[in-house]
């Protein structure tokens, strides 16, 4: 802490270091394996707390970590700053411009309520507890995407503190290489403070989700892979294999079981959206049921993913196709792990009007692997069947989504998949020129 003594008197928020009171709340975020251990934590309450914390942290040359909250964390950083921006909660809705501004440590479920209010829908993910920042500098593949396209193909504005202790608004306009390095560069060159896209003219949705037991997984696997080949990109979907534990909170029909879950969401109207379900809905009996004509603002339940942190890891692919043989792999997974196959393409495989440095628009599905860890143990006795898993999607992998990256896979190689050869060598540069001495590496790091 002595090297940023003073730190404290110039900031609104809190500076923690080990051994304070609230240094380990502040430090944990929703992933309970693997988190950051600073040597200093700034809790910033603004965008100038942030710019104070750059600057002190570049005079020391004291690598920094950013965090919301803590869903896409890498590997953890053991040392160094950690800012993190929690507290910094604002958000803005302009219904006439149909935009909206958010702050870094804002939520997507607060803009889906607050764009909500207004008939509008932001391009947001599956969890309403995933910042809405940090999802979209890495691309962000969400609800809506396959009828919109990335999060970050709407962005209209980044403000950010550069490792120079700068304070930048950038636009397409004002500086079109930092634009383009920050939507799909995460947190390599710079800490974002806030940012202004673009929201969507969707109030209601037709969605929900199927559930089927054990016994029918093949089939509907089968029945997942031949219907996206049909479905127009109003259709997004994905379906997930989960083992249920037998426990409260987990509905009765669930609990205990091994099940398919098939989440849809249709950008369209009501009326076709059934229509387009019925196919699934023809392979055998549902446990649950709960597709339907739903507000936007409801958009959560789909997925249903839990609120509450946990301990896990993950590996995952970008494949261009649903081979047939990736559905086998998915199914001799078994009951060990979550698997998940996510539907890509429709408006995800075109170009924005803007460029950025997100890859691998050709890839048609992600197809990923999940784990949790119990208390007191590491991602050891799961990994091989990970590996296995991805290995067998080999002959069809394009490479890597740097917002499923977590933990011990978010290595440089890794990230570097992430992207297309040429954009990579690119974001090298940006980095060399924006970040000479490398204050941000403690993060999806681009050398």
């Amino acid at each position: 802490m002595k090297d940023h003594q003073g730190l404290a008197d110039r900031i609104a928020g809190a500076v923690l270091v080990p051994g304070d009171e609230g240094y380990d709340a502040e430090r944990s975020g929703f992933q309970l394996h693997g988190q950051h251990r600073p040597d200093v934590i700034v809790a910033a309450a603004g965008a100038e707390d942030v710019r104070e914390a750059v600057a002190s942290a570049a005079a020391h040359g004291t690598p920094i970590a950013v965090q919301a909250t803590g869903h896409g964390l890498p590997r953890g950083a053991d040392g160094g700053m950690l800012i993190t921006t929690g507290r910094m909660d604002g958000v803005r809705i302009d219904a006439a411009a149909r935009t909206a501004r958010v702050e870094a440590g804002v939520r997507w479920g607060a803009v889906v309520a607050a764009a909500a209010d207004h008939g509008l829908a932001p391009v947001n993910g599956s969890s309403p507890t995933v910042g809405a920042v940090s999802y979209t500098l890495g691309g962000g593949v969400g609800l809506l995407s396959r009828r919109f396209g990335f999060a970050s193909d709407h962005v209209r504005s980044i403000d950010v503190v550069t490792a120079d202790g700068a304070f930048r608004h950038v636009t397409a306009e004002s500086d079109p290489d930092l634009f383009w390095a920050l939507r799909g560069g995460r947190a390599n060159f710079g800490v974002v403070t806030a940012l202004e896209f673009d929201l969507v003219p969707v109030e209601r949705i037709h969605g929900g989700g199927l559930y089927f037991d054990t016994g029918h997984i093949p089939a509907v696997l089968d029945a997942y892979r031949e219907w996206t080949a049909t479905v127009p990109e109003e259709m997004t979907s994905s379906v997930a294999l989960v083992p249920f534990p037998d426990a409260p909170g987990v509905p009765e029909p669930l609990r205990g079981r091994y099940a398919a879950h098939v989440r849809i969401i249709h950008a369209g109207d009501s009326a076709t959206g059934e229509r387009l379900v019925e196919p699934l809905r023809a392979v055998a009996p549902r446990l649950i049921d709960t597709v339907r004509d739903m507000p936007y603002a409801e958009c959560a339940t789909i997925h249903a993913e839990p609120p509450f942190p946990m301990a896990y890891h993950s590996a995952h692919a970008l494949v261009g196709e649903l081979d047939p043989a990736i559905v086998a792999a998915a199914l001799d997974a078994g009951e060990r792990f979550i698997v998940e196959i996510r539907h890509l393409g429709g408006a995800m495989s075109r170009p924005p009007a803007t460029p950025s440095a997100v890859g691998h628009r050709d890839a048609r599905y992600l197809a990923a692997v999940l784990s949790p860890i119990l208390p007191g143990h590491g991602p050891e006795a799961s990994r091989p069947g990970h590996e296995a898993f991805i290995g067998a999607l080999a002959p069809w992998d394009l490479g890597r989504s740097v917002n499923f990256l977590y933990g011990d896979n978010a290595t440089e190689a890794e990230v570097r998949r992430a992207y297309e050869p040429a954009d990579h060598e690119r974001l090298v540069a940006l980095k060399a020129k924006l970040d000479p001495s490398d204050l941000f590496r403690l993060n999806h790091h681009i050398a």
